[in-house]
């Protein structure tokens, strides 16, 4: 028999082909185009479609719905007249710390110093917004200024339209009160310049022959005089200084306060002759902090406002912005926390908490809507809307 070399014809091995009766068949939708899903936008034509606004998808739907101006903020307000806005404005400019606030106790500590260190301030438009009513408004604030009941604060140099921030509004009773505690000025220094205030008014100028030298600093340092050249320039109006004749117990408290029972020295008399020439103005301690405060919210804000495209915001989402992304106590967000997944940030990582001291969102609503810089409607569908002016 043959010897075979190689064993390659009987150890060769061979795929095996899938048969042709197993291949699968093509699609039914093979033949129909392909397109991305779309979102129509409702309330426009049947064709209509709309790409969803990627920075706001609240409002991917265009302008809302325009019913009217809106008296939300004046028909929700619980005041009645001006002295109850006074007291309404002072109490609800900030919000109660949360529980989770995510702030140390140094930071916590800063809060609420900042917080009662402000003046009692209430700014004349965020009572128009309240009351709605303008000359029933300016007509109740002169009446309460000539019984002596608040007084009218105008800052020079803060604006003087309604936008502006230097006009102002204190109950006297608050006033007096801040120059009773104050720790800068002596006893005989207070009862001396609550009488001057008593005698000049409701205005806002100071006389530079009211006080000594001496006064005149105590005053300055304490916050409750501030002079022409520490404003900004520019300003449009300058009121009127009444005459009051320097006495002779200012100029004897001015020779006590130099150590002799003689009339100021020379640099005394060019120090008293400087205050005289100068154009003095009222204030009380940290207007100036209050009144940063205050244009940082609005300018907070109207920033909110513009992320959307279109200029407006259903009420509640503004609100939602202004608060952050922060956890509540919602029965939803206690289940994710007690689950250990993200229920939001804290409080204390927000900007309301870092720069605005924990500012309430009603309240800087209601101030932006009195500067003009903001305007409510009725949509009919998604609450009140909000748009910039």
């Amino acid at each position: 028999m043959p010897l075979r070399i190689t064993s390659a014809p009987v150890s060769g091995i061979k795929k095996r082909k899938a048969p042709t009766s197993t291949r699968s068949r093509p699609s039914p939708f093979a033949s129909h185009a392909r397109s991305k899903p779309s979102v129509r936008c409702p309330g426009g034509s049947g064709s209509g479609l709309k790409k969803p606004h990627d920075d706001d998808p609240d409002l991917a739907y265009g302008p809302l719905p325009d019913l009217g101006l809106s008296r939300h903020v004046a028909e929700t307000a619980p005041v009645e007249s001006v002295l109850d806005a006074l007291k309404y404005v002072r109490n609800k400019i900030f919000e109660d710390l949360p529980a989770r606030a995510g702030m140390n106790s140094t930071r916590i500590a800063q809060v609420l110093n900042f917080r009662r260190s402000l003046p009692p301030l209430v700014s004349v438009a965020h009572v128009h917004t309240l009351l709605d009513a303008p000359t029933k408004v300016e007509r109740e604030i002169m009446e309460l200024a000539i019984a002596g009941r608040i007084r009218r604060l105008i800052v020079p140099g803060r604006g003087n339209d309604a936008a502006g921030l230097g006009d102002c509004l204190v109950l006297t009773e608050d006033w007096e009160r801040l120059v009773r505690e104050s720790s800068v000025l002596d006893s005989e220094l207070k009862e001396k310049f609550l009488t001057v205030l008593g005698r000049i008014g409701n205005t806002c100028a100071i006389p530079g022959t009211a006080f000594s030298a001496p006064e005149y600093t105590a005053l300055v340092r304490g916050g409750f005089i501030v002079s022409s050249s520490s404003l900004a320039k520019g300003m449009v109006s300058v009121p009127s200084l009444p005459d009051l004749p320097i006495t002779t117990n200012s100029m004897a408290g001015a020779a006590s306060r130099t150590g002799s029972g003689n009339p100021p020295s020379e640099p005394g008399r060019t120090a008293q002759s400087q205050f005289h020439t100068a154009t003095l103005f009222l204030s009380l301690p940290n207007t100036g902090p209050y009144l940063k405060l205050l244009g940082a919210g609005r300018d907070h804000l109207v920033s909110l406002l513009k992320k959307s495209k279109s200029g407006e915001v259903p009420l509640y989402l503004l609100r939602d912005r202004w608060d952050g992304a922060v956890e509540s106590e919602r029965s939803f967000s206690v289940a994710k926390r007690a689950r250990g997944e993200f229920a939001g940030i804290l409080p204390g990582k927000t900007k309301k908490w870092k720069d605005l001291y924990g500012m309430s969102f009603r309240w800087v609503l209601e101030e932006a809507i009195g500067a003009g810089l903001i305007e409510i409607f009725d949509t009919g569908s998604v609450g009140p809307g909000v748009r910039g002016l």
